[in-house]
């Protein structure tokens, strides 16, 4: 049985990754924490864990977190990294589901986060948690980042083009989220009110992600002889739902003796979460809610070179919580999906 521990366990990310370890038929979370929280019952804030996850917070200790077997950070961006080198240090697995450890070059971390990087030493250390694209990394780390929620329907909806070096020219993403993505804390953007009847764009000058995806594409291409050298435009968008990110991906692939179907099946034919639709389908958000899924397709209006591809996830499973676990998985030898293969929530 692995022990399991959880630093901010209050936050969304923190409740899925306890609904989602509740079921989990080989671990155990044995520490969870909050300091605004230490000493409640997790089923005092989260009345759904009643009976499930019998465990009260406590407030973040190294020494206390060094017992378990793996840590999984779900902390805002640049908490994990002033704990991890000591976890590590004691053989503790680590799990960051912030950006501590996303990207590969401390200076692209502090134009994009506003501070200095506690360890940076560290990033060259940490496996990417894309399983689908760095699964043999991910085996045998100690570290690993997992991925943003709208990076990870980006990439992967883009993984067989670049891999293949078809891109040419430049790529547009055109990302929408719930609004779980903006975390629980009380912000007035993120209301009901707010938010309900409405539907806008933000982060058009430069998102946070938008580093995160370029790297993840160029790591893509590093293999073959049309290496990604075109500019990358990406724009999110807030939606009034509450779960679900649905990314929109336009590039241009002017080999038209391409099968794209055939290309996108036999990718993802062996990947347990990537679902690749038959040939005109229109992945919906609601079709992967509260499960670990990623539906795409892949279309090429009239012919011409222009490729469009369509990817949803739930951005709290397999944007977040959900990798989170399957990168546990695959770093601890466990079965890949398990405590992941519940369906999506219809409706």
């Amino acid at each position: 049985m692995i022990k399991a521990g959880i630093v901010g366990g209050t936050g969304y990310t923190g409740a899925e990754l306890l609904r989602l370890l509740a079921v989990h038929p080989e671990v155990e979370v044995t520490v969870i924490t909050s300091r605004k929280e230490a000493g409640k019952p997790v089923s005092e804030l989260y009345p759904g864990l009643r009976g499930k996850m019998d465990i009260a917070y406590s407030q973040p200790d190294d020494d206390v977190l060094a017992t378990c077997d793996l840590v999984f950070f779900a902390t805002p961006n640049g908490i994990a990294m002033n704990s991890v080198p000591k976890l590590l240090e004691k053989g503790v697995k680590v799990v960051d589901l912030a950006a501590d450890f996303r990207l590969s070059n401390a200076e692209d971390w502090k134009q994009w986060y506003g501070i200095d990087h506690a360890c940076p030493e560290m990033l060259a250390e940490a496996v990417y948690g894309l399983p689908e694209m760095n699964r043999e990394q991910i085996q045998s780390a100690q570290l690993v980042a997992n991925p943003g929620c709208y990076p990870t329907a980006a990439q992967l909806g883009l993984l067989p083009l670049m891999e293949k070096g078809l891109v040419e020219g430049n790529i547009i993403i055109d990302a929408k989220s719930g609004v779980s993505g903006a975390g629980r804390e009380a912000k007035v953007a993120s209301l009901l009110c707010e938010v309900s009847e409405s539907f806008k764009a933000y982060g058009v000058p430069g998102h946070r992600h938008l580093p995160e995806i370029r790297q993840g594409l160029g790591r893509m291409a590093v293999n073959t002889a049309g290496a990604f050298g075109g500019e990358l435009v990406f724009v999110p968008h807030l939606v009034p739902m509450i779960r679900g990110i649905h990314a929109t991906s336009y590039v241009s692939v002017k080999d038209h003796s391409i099968d794209l179907q055939a290309l996108y099946e036999n990718r993802f034919r062996d990947e347990p979460f990537v679902d690749v639709l038959p040939a005109g389908s229109h992945p919906e958000t609601r079709s992967v809610k509260s499960c670990n899924q990623c539906r795409l397709s892949v279309h090429r209006p009239q012919g011409g070179d222009t490729v469009v591809i369509l990817s949803v996830i739930d951005n709290l499973v397999k944007g977040a919580a959900g990798q989170a676990i399957q990168n546990m998985n695959i770093m601890c030898g466990l079965n890949e999906t398990a405590g992941l293969e519940a369906p999506a929530l219809m409706p």
